[in-house]
């Protein structure tokens, strides 16, 4: 029987491996955040921030699984392989290959691919902040932004691959900036619980103002 969306879901967080409970943990702690807000902020109790908690949950929980195919140290989940055939090495591979830019072709193949485990670190690293900064709500903004930069890499970078649609990454692209501009985070997050607090005297500094920002 051909795989379903259902049954793929149900698989990836019943799977008995120790991911599945850092999901299950970081699923958890979304509800509890989310559940603390609406408690607490009576002006937060709306279907829309409801939906949009959701929406937030459901794509952080993407960006979750999609960095699990390049978890450290190796980033690949084939580490038996030879390098550039599995895992992060291999697409970005095919980014020095199918750029849009020849510039971004070039930087990939003479930057980035010899120097593969200096960025794969940042690489992995920013995905998974960008999953857990929208599961739990913190500092969507300046995330979003970042996950959208990433997304707008990938796009440029696999538009002439072969057996791709490019502009599913472009919608991918547009949601982020609509997280972005209209600050998911606030809607059951930890954003919201800052955003109430901007009256205070530490929301003056310097510090409160670039963490404002950032949610």
């Amino acid at each position: 029987m051909n795989p379903n969306p259902l049954f793929d879901v149900v698989a990836f967080i019943t799977q008995p491996v120790w991911t599945t409970a850092v999901f299950w943990l970081l699923a958890l702690t979304s509800v509890l955040i989310a559940a603390f807000v609406w408690r607490h902020f009576v002006e937060q109790r709306t279907t829309s921030n409801l939906l949009q908690w959701s929406i937030r949950f459901v794509m952080g929980a993407f960006w979750w699984q999609q960095s699990l195919w390049k978890l450290p140290p190796f980033y690949t989940d084939h580490p038996e392989a030879p390098f550039g055939e599995t895992g992060l090495a291999y697409w970005m591979g095919l980014l020095g290959k199918h750029a849009a830019i020849p510039l971004q072709a070039d930087f990939v193949n003479h930057v980035v691919l010899p120097h593969f485990y200096w960025f794969a670190p940042l690489v992995y690293l920013l995905e998974l902040l960008t999953g857990v900064s929208l599961m739990f709500g913190a500092f969507v903004r300046a995330f979003a932004i970042i996950g959208a930069l990433q997304i707008l890499n990938i796009w440029l970078g696999l538009y002439s691959a072969p057996g791709e649609w490019p502009w599913t990454y472009f919608f991918l692209l547009l949601l982020q900036v609509v997280f972005a501009v209209h600050c998911y985070g606030r809607s059951l997050g930890i954003d919201a619980v800052l955003d109430a607090g901007r009256g205070s005297r530490d929301r003056t500094g310097l510090v409160g103002r670039l963490l404002a920002a950032a949610a």
